[in-house]
């Protein structure tokens, strides 16, 4: 296994996520001392969710959301206890 000084990685960084992307694995070292081992992606870890409109169908907003306790707020602004 490929193991890359930390000045070298610094300087190499683009080349060295390549190689990674492609399916190698490296160890970057500091001072000869293993430091972290890279390790590509794997197709679990590429997957994207899709979160917009996750939950369409089991949740409602009230038409009056940007207003909902605005009278609270405002006693807290004035100092009055809730």
């Amino acid at each position: 296994m490929l193991t890359v000084n930390i000045h070298d990685a610094k300087t190499q960084l683009s080349r060295l996520v390549d190689r990674a992307a492609q399916g190698e694995t490296f160890i970057i070292a500091k001072a000869g001392i293993p430091m972290v081992k890279v390790v590509p992606l794997g197709p679990a870890d590429l997957k994207t969710s899709c979160r917009l409109g996750f939950m369409q169908g089991e949740i409602s907003v009230p038409d009056d959301f940007d207003r909902m306790g605005c009278d609270l707020i405002a006693q807290l602004f004035d100092g009055k206890p809730a």
